[in-house]
């Protein structure tokens, strides 16, 4: 029991009475004085406020429930009643409030997060599509954190509905082809056909029918080069639906085109005829240069260095680059086999705005991982659930397994593949969405804990896989029922060179112990003569699992290669500006320069082995990319002749899009609008890079501009009509409501629900199941104090009184002995 004081600064009064019991004690030398001493210390402990705390399980038979109701334009596909019905069937039950959402947006997250952590539990009947106020992913976490559990009702959909959006940049180059993509929803997955026509400029280049059964249609289409500067638009419309669709708004999308002049960028090469010039040219307005530019880079959005000696500039030279680039100039740094470790960078000036250090980067990767979770029902009955799914995540932060590929399979009364076969870890997102699947697994209803059924499906899993292959069991070791079918399977992993470990999280369950008091864990570890590897925990504790560290340095991957001199490529960051359209699926390297990101540099593209070869980070204002294999020309090496070609080389324009950042020119007035929706804002910015008035007008009417900055203006626009708009010769797209765009369920939430201790239901699910599940998780653990300066006073009553009494007694015996002597 631990006990805590409410004001420990009364406890300074004991010094007193110490210093007035020692200074009686010396005068009188009685006992009296030490029992009058040890009430004292009572009396002040009471004033100082004991207490403990007791832990009690609180349940509620009427939980306090509020039903949140999606009334939304966009709900108009499924029963209007749903959510009510399902309110008069809760409300005659528990206390249920009724929120509902109406209008042309739908703002989710705001109704979550007001209505969590006020002792609620919360009901969406929603598709969960939210588009307005706080983002409902970091509303559900919200939910979590404030233990208030979130269900989800879906009602049954009635029509299906279609929605088309185009998806691409603004801002583009003249006489350059475009890429821009088509997007097709629709809110079921049956079958639909429609007939689809797009417009450039309101002439219709493309037409065609199409045919869909999943949700999405992304469709890739190449615009011709524009040869004139300023406005442009395009839009497509879909017609002729059959399969359902109940709203023609949202049939029909608008995209504003502006076109500039080409940037400027200069290259310092040596090759000019070389496979990166050619393709920059043809983007680019190129200045190519063999030597040091000079002032002339000031005038550029780039500098790309191609394959450079570090002789090749003098100090100062190399200041004037790091000035430029703070300032807010772009740099591509490109290799070869005169540049990085060739090119004597390391620990140089030139380094210092570099996002890599030119030193040979380990490898730690090449491991095959299977995580085995027990989810049967005795984890919850015992309290392990919890530390079994965190060991799991702790498993996979663990650094060495930043480049490994990891499975994740959980079993029960049956086995599951939860990762859908093995997933790389070495991308952020996947690590992130392979945590979020285990930190939502559930207990299975029955009682089995089938570990053989699980180690059969890691066997399937593992078969074929070269590398270092590992299994780790994490159990509470209730696994006497399919003990010796385990064990059997279990063998035959280790005969296929499986390195296994078992984590034993010991509890109160009865199935982990056999007869003999032995663990069934620990006993198939033994058996298999792998006991080493065997760890108990109790329950809070967290695993220390060592692993060899698997370093492979160039040399020796190209040694055990069966091609050493072909290194495919991976997109380490998928999800970046500069990867995000390209697929190097098929793309590889023969060669590459040693190097070593920086802390705070990002990593885009590696070579399978996991070295860097395409590295940013910002430097000052500025964007500076290290890429670190050659221009793809190079007779001596040509290295990445292939990321020159094709749809490849939209690596190469990625990569200096991306370091040119705003491709306008800095002169005259420069206006940036996003295109928007109807009923939604637009912030405009006015950037004056010439001396003059600022004067912009919407559609011929004056638009009022505030000064936010150096020369810079804002306003905000909101166009009463869909269609494209004029911003003083600046085009903007304004679009159906967003309410409109996402027609369907979003699958996507449906981990986050079921993450806040919520589910999932379908409207008659939820009228049989959901106060049930909602009386269960109102039990909770409620931590409440109780005083204990009633107990401290009451001993200090019975230690005064215990005295009082002990010293009349003692007082009466010597009165009858002096009476008694007395009559003698």
């Amino acid at each position: 029991m631990n006990v805590a004081l409410e004001s420990p600064e009364m406890l300074l009064l004991i010094i007193p009475v110490v210093i007035a019991g020692f200074y009686l004690l010396r005068k009188t030398k009685t006992k009296l004085v030490e029992w009058r001493m040890l009430v004292a210390f009572l009396l002040v402990l009471a004033l100082a406020a004991p207490y403990t705390t007791v832990t009690q399980t609180i349940s509620e038979e009427n939980p306090s429930l509020v039903l949140v109701q999606d009334q939304t334009a966009s709900m108009g596909i499924f029963p209007e009643e749903t959510g009510t019905d399902l309110y008069q069937a809760l409300t005659a039950d528990t206390p249920t409030t009724l929120v509902q959402l109406t209008g042309e947006k739908t703002s989710l997250g705001d109704a979550v997060t007001q209505y969590s952590g006020l002792g609620n539990q919360i009901v969406l009947v929603t598709d969960g599509n939210s588009n307005s106020g706080k983002d409902l992913t970091e509303a559900l976490r919200f939910a979590k954190d404030a233990d208030t559990p979130v269900y989800l009702v879906q009602p049954e959909l009635e029509t299906n509905d279609l929605s088309v959006e185009i998806l691409g940049d603004k801002t583009v180059v003249v006489n350059n082809k475009n890429e821009v993509e088509i997007v097709v929803r629709q809110a079921s997955e049956q079958s639909v056909s429609y007939f689809l026509e797009i417009f450039v400029d309101g002439e219709l280049i493309q037409s065609r029918q199409f045919m869909q059964d999943a949700r999405d249609n992304t469709i890739s289409i190449t615009l011709e080069p524009f040869t004139t500067l300023g406005a442009h638009n395009m839009n497509v419309r879909i017609s002729d639906v059959s399969g359902g669709d109940l709203n023609e708004v949202n049939n029909e999308f608008y995209k504003s085109l502006y076109v500039i002049p080409k940037p400027k960028l200069t290259l310092v090469t040596g090759e000019t005829g070389s496979p990166l010039a050619s393709v920059l040219s043809n983007l680019y307005e190129v200045s190519i240069v063999n030597g040091y530019p000079g002032t002339n880079i000031a005038d550029s959005k780039v500098l790309v260095l191609d394959n450079q000696f570090i002789d090749t500039f003098s100090e100062a030279e190399i200041k004037e680059i790091k000035n430029y680039v703070s300032n807010g100039g772009g740099l591509i740094v490109v290799g070869g086999n005169r540049a990085y470790n060739y090119g004597s960078y390391l620990n140089s000036s030139l380094e210092e705005v570099l996002p890599v250090i030119s030193k040979p980067s380990e490898y730690k990767g090449g491991r095959n991982l299977v995580l085995l979770l027990d989810v049967s029902p005795s984890t919850t009955a015992h309290g392990t659930q919890g530390d079994i799914l965190s060991n799991a995540i702790k498993i996979l932060e663990n650094d060495n397994m930043k480049d490994a590929n990891v499975g994740v399979i959980a079993f029960g009364n049956a086995a599951y593949d939860v990762s859908n076969g093995f997933v790389f870890m070495g991308l952020p997102q996947n690590l992130a969405v392979l945590e979020e699947k285990i930190r939502t697994l559930t207990p299975t209803n029955q009682t089995e804990t089938s570990l053989d059924q699980g180690l059969g499906i890691t066997k399937q899993m593992i078969e074929g896989k070269d590398g270092e292959l590992d299994v780790i069991i994490i159990s509470d070791g209730g696994i006497e029922d399919s003990y010796d079918q385990s064990l059997q399977t279990a063998q035959t992993l280790k005969d296929m060179g499986v390195n296994m470990y078992f984590i034993h999280i010991r509890s109160s369950a009865p199935s982990q112990i056999d007869k003999v008091r032995t663990f069934y864990a620990e006993k198939l570890m033994q058996e298999l003569g792998i006991e080493d590897n065997y760890e108990h925990l109790d329950m809070g504790e967290r695993t220390n699992i060592v692993f060899e560290d698997l370093v492979t340095t160039p040399g020796e991957e190209e040694e055990e290669s069966e091609d050493p001199g072909i290194y495919p490529l991976l997109e380490y960051s998928p999800d970046h500006f500069i990867t995000k359209n390209v697929n190097l699926t098929t793309a590889s390297i023969t060669g590459y320069n040693q190097v070593t990101p920086k802390a705070g540099a990002e990593r885009l593209v590696i070579t399978a082995t996991g070295q860097p070869v395409l590295t940013t980070w910002r430097f000052g204002l500025g964007r500076v990319a290290a890429f670190t294999t050659d221009n793809g020309g190079n007779e001596a090496t040509r290295w990445a002749s292939a990321l020159y070609n094709g749809t490849n080389s939209k690596l190469i324009s990625g990569m200096a899009n991306w370091a040119i950042g705003n491709p306008q020119a800095e002169e005259g007035a420069v206006v940036e609008a996003l295109d928007t929706w109807l009923g939604t804002p637009s912030d405009l910015t006015l950037i004056m890079y010439d001396e003059g008035v600022p004067q912009l007008k919407l559609d011929g009417a004056p638009l009022d501009l505030a000064l936010t900055g150096r020369n810079t203006y804002e306003a905000s626009v909101s166009p009463d009509k869909i269609g494209i708009h004029d911003i003083s010769g600046y085009p903007l797209a304004v679009n159906y409501p967003l309410e409109y765009l996402e027609v369907g369920f979003n699958n996507d939430i449906e981990p986050l629900i079921l993450a806040t201790g919520g589910k999932i239901y379908t409207e008659k699910e939820a009228r049989a199941l959901l106060l049930k599940d909602a009386r269960q998780n109102s039990e909770r653990e409620s931590n409440d104090p109780v005083s204990l300066k009633v107990y401290v006073l009451l001993a200090a009553l019975v230690l005064y009184l215990g005295e009082i009494l002990v010293r009349r007694i003692r007082e009466m015996r010597r009165l009858k002995q002096s009476q008694g002597e007395t009559g003698a």
